[in-house]
């Protein structure tokens, strides 16, 4: 009986104190990675590309077409479907270094590459 205990106002707020602590810290990360990304972005020089496929190419395929920098999904531009892919991608890997005029062999289907910019 003589023991002290929190009343349920103070569990209320130490318990919100937490989750505001937890929605902190998820939030550090997700600005941390959003950081990251903004320095791949940073360090392309669209003016100084290399002849073979490499971050900042803008690649046309026969199965679709491709910007190399950062994965972000997919963009629609003047009507046209773009992927945004990174090199570490699946299909970054499979197409880094290579040129214009080359196939490549993605998933069992063989991909022309059409144009590199």
């Amino acid at each position: 009986m003589d023991e002290e205990t929190k009343s349920s106002a103070g569990d209320k707020h130490e318990t919100g104190r937490a989750m505001m602590q937890l929605e902190q810290e998820k939030l550090s990360v997700q600005l941390a990675e959003a950081q990251q990304l903004q320095q791949v972005l940073d360090r392309i020089q669209l003016e100084d590309l290399p002849p073979g496929i490499g971050e900042g190419s803008l690649v046309l395929t026969g199965q679709g077409n491709y910007f190399i920098a950062i994965s972000a999904g997919k963009l629609e531009l003047e009507g046209r479907l773009y992927y945004l892919v990174s090199l570490a991608s699946p299909i970054g890997v499979a197409l880094a270094g290579r040129k214009a005029g080359e196939t490549i062999s993605f998933r069992g289907q063989s991909i022309p590459i059409l144009e590199v910019r």
